[in-house]
């Protein structure tokens, strides 16, 4: 098993695995790989299998993590992903574990995770996480938890921080978008697709990008890929709510 770090040098030509056939994204695809290119300084690492799937890891020094949350001396993990026929294979493990050897080369304290309490899109499996040893450190009303796993038996501070535990935005009526270029598919689908849902339902819409450091650090959920609130309450990380069709079955169940 094959893998490879993407940098500056090689981000132009090698594909960041999510999102390379779907032409209607070629937009957030470019859109993700700039703000990669922005993070690289900042000790981000983008970790993917030698292949053309979609296999790999994110994560970077929570300090600087694209998330409302407190743990210092952490490796933050972004996207963690084993998609298809490269499931069961180990390449979860492998990848886990390349973390886990950073964390300790680097001196930190292990790494965090911001998960659901249950399988939230875009967010880490939670269940295996558990299994591989992370602990639930903190809790949000909008059931978002945060994980850890500590290396070498050091242990300090991980929680949301006071803006993110409330599952509630300050917008009071209608639907509210919160959404970043983390994810190559949200530029396209919040911003062509989402507003001809919310205009066909008659319902007011908000949108809020995130495109900066201190925007996602004081954003009022964790799950800054995408997220979505109505009448100031949280609803869902699935992007697939902005087609007509999924939207009406989020809003049905």
């Amino acid at each position: 098993m094959a893998y490879i770090d993407l940098h500056e040098g090689n981000l132009q030509e090698e594909h960041i695995c999510c999102g390379f056939s779907d032409k209607k994204c070629a937009e957030g695809y470019a859109m993700k790989k700039s703000w990669l290119a922005g993070q690289f300084d900042q000790g981000y690492v983008f970790r993917r299998l030698d292949e053309r799937a979609k296999v790999f890891i994110e994560y970077g020094p929570a300090e600087t993590a694209w998330m409302p949350v407190s743990a210092p001396g952490y490796l933050m993990l972004g996207c963690f992903w084993v998609s298809g026929s490269y499931k069961s294979k180990g390449h979860g493990r492998a990848l886990l574990e390349s973390v886990i050897s950073d964390a300790r080369t680097q001196g930190k304290l292990g790494l965090a995770a911001v998960v659901g309490s249950k399988k939230y899109h875009f967010m880490s499996e939670t269940k295996w996480l558990l299994a591989h040893g992370f602990v639930e450190r903190d809790t949000t009303k909008a059931g978002f938890s945060m994980l850890t796993l500590d290396v070498d038996g050091k242990s300090g501070e991980a929680c949301f921080t006071a803006p993110a535990k409330t599952g509630t935005c300050p917008e009071s009526t209608g639907l509210t978008v919160y959404y970043s270029n983390r994810c190559p598919f949200c530029e396209y689908y919040v911003r062509e697709t989402f507003t001809e849902t919310a205009a066909k339902h008659g319902l007011p819409l908000t949108i809020h990008k995130i495109d900066t450091l201190e925007k996602a650090r004081s954003a009022p959920t964790p799950a800054t890929i995408f997220s979505l609130f109505r009448d100031g309450r949280y609803i869902t990380t699935d992007l697939g709510v902005c087609l007509d069709n999924r939207f009406e079955k989020v809003f049905s169940d």
